[in-house]
């Protein structure tokens, strides 16, 4: 197959070309035309992929769990799924404190562009420190009462429900179990049919990525500029040092964590990893948004990595909601960075409250719109700094939004593949070329 017709190139041909159109908008002065007319057919991208995001769950999760037809071996791959996840959490806030740590980025920011930040963005984080104030309130086991749903299609009706969603299919698939195979085969029959019909529309979808994509970068680098595109440049050469040391810890807990991940757990190396998942990946980057992604994360997974349908239709759910490895990472870096920019030094003490507020707030938070500010919000106030100090990263956090998320997508699928090689459940890969 030639180059261009591959999946990923075409992703980033449209991320390319998105991101050169947005720049040529936002100079010329067709961001009305942009926000008007190329950004709708982004958002109908997005909306096609989260509408088969819970149908494409329900299936197949169903499928699997019948599949398995062993309640031992489901609780034991939820044990460990949720136990992997967890670790790579922690190692991700250790590397994110340790790069910043030695670079220290809030100290090398100077003075008047910090009280310029403080200015422009200040108004922009009001009401966060309400909704994250109503989180520390809720009882510490909230988040687990929120995955029992009242009531089933008022969980279907909104993809931020997706543990609930879980949660549903894990409850029909086991009584699925428990009653005689006659009578469940024409269940687990239409179930079974309609995770291929599911399938086959993800792929259709995935036909109009590029465009799609197209359009939400250009929409991205529009927002992004304003009225003025310089001025969005001037922040960026500000915290320059500040996304550096983000993106480098980003980096190295993929080629530390993932590639021990591997090691300890399953014979497949990185490098056919990445080139497995990269569609998924530049998807991530591109709509800033795990769930959203997941019908093509699953979908590469289970036809590309080897991983079957009964692993990934459970771990790649739950990842996407409560593993945000990406993001508390994101979440350590920026805390220190504000601690340094107003002059605190934050001990050793401290830092290990940040390493276990950002892990909790990774799951208590996991559903809420705009989690990864709200989540910062509660790190902040643990450790006694300004939440007023969020203004100054608030120009470069949509970018740093594009790169967590795809490291979060990242994070789900290789637990994936170490959680289906532990049950015997991995089968060859079908790399791209």
């Amino acid at each position: 197959m030639p180059w261009y017709k591959t999946l990923h190139w075409q992703i980033l041909l449209g991320l390319i070309a998105g991101l050169i159109w947005g720049i040529f908008a936002s100079l010329s002065g067709l961001q009305g035309f942009t926000q008007d007319y190329v950004q709708p057919f982004g958002t109908i991208f997005i909306r096609m992929l989260q509408f088969v995001a819970i149908p494409l769950v329900i299936a197949s999760l169903i499928v699997g769990i019948t599949n398995l037809n062993d309640l031992t071996k489901l609780s034991r791959m939820g044990g460990k799924t949720i136990g992997i996840y967890m670790v790579t959490t922690v190692f991700a806030i250790t590397i994110g404190l340790t790069v910043v740590n030695v670079v220290q980025p809030g100290k090398v920011l100077p003075e008047e562009t910090r009280d310029a930040l403080f200015e422009s963005y200040r108004e922009n984080i009001e009401g966060q420190e309400e909704a994250a104030t109503e989180l520390l309130e809720r009882s510490p086991l909230q988040f687990i009462v929120d995955i029992v749903p009242s009531n089933f299609f008022a969980a279907a009706s909104d993809n931020a429900n997706m543990l609930q969603i879980v949660f549903v299919a894990l409850i029909i698939g086991i009584g699925l179990m428990r009653i005689p195979q006659e009578k469940s085969r024409v269940l687990v029959d239409f179930f079974d049919a309609l995770n291929d019909v599911i399938i086959k529309i993800v792929e259709m979808i995935m036909k109009i990525a590029p465009y799609g994509v197209f359009a939400l970068i250009a929409s991205v680098i529009v927002d992004l500029g304003g009225e003025d595109l310089r001025g969005t440049i001037e922040i960026l050469q500000a915290l320059l040092v500040y996304v550096l040391v983000v993106l480098a810890g980003l980096l190295l807990h993929v080629a530390i964590v993932y590639t021990t991940l591997f090691k300890l757990f399953s014979n497949m190396s990185m490098w056919n990893f990445l080139r497995g998942i990269r569609p998924a990946q530049l998807l991530g980057f591109s709509t800033s948004s795990s769930l959203a992604t997941l019908p093509l994360t699953m979908e590469r997974v289970e036809k590309k990595l080897g991983v079957h349908e009964e692993v990934a239709s459970f771990v790649l759910p739950v990842g996407a909601t409560i593993n945000m490895d990406g993001t508390s990472l994101y979440q350590a870096v920026a805390a220190v960075f504000i601690a340094q920019a107003v002059g605190i030094d934050l001990s050793l003490s401290q830092q290990l409250i940040i390493v276990i507020t950002a892990t909790l707030a990774s799951i208590g938070t996991a559903g809420v719109p705009g989690a990864g500010i709200i989540m910062l919000v509660i790190v902040l106030q643990a450790v006694d700094v300004p939440v007023e100090g969020i203004a100054l990263i608030l120009g470069v956090d949509r970018i740093l939004d594009m790169a967590r998320t795809a490291v979060n997508i990242t994070g789900d699928a290789a637990v994936s593949v170490a959680v289906a090689s532990t049950e015997g459940r991995l089968g060859p890969g079908h790399f791209d070329d």
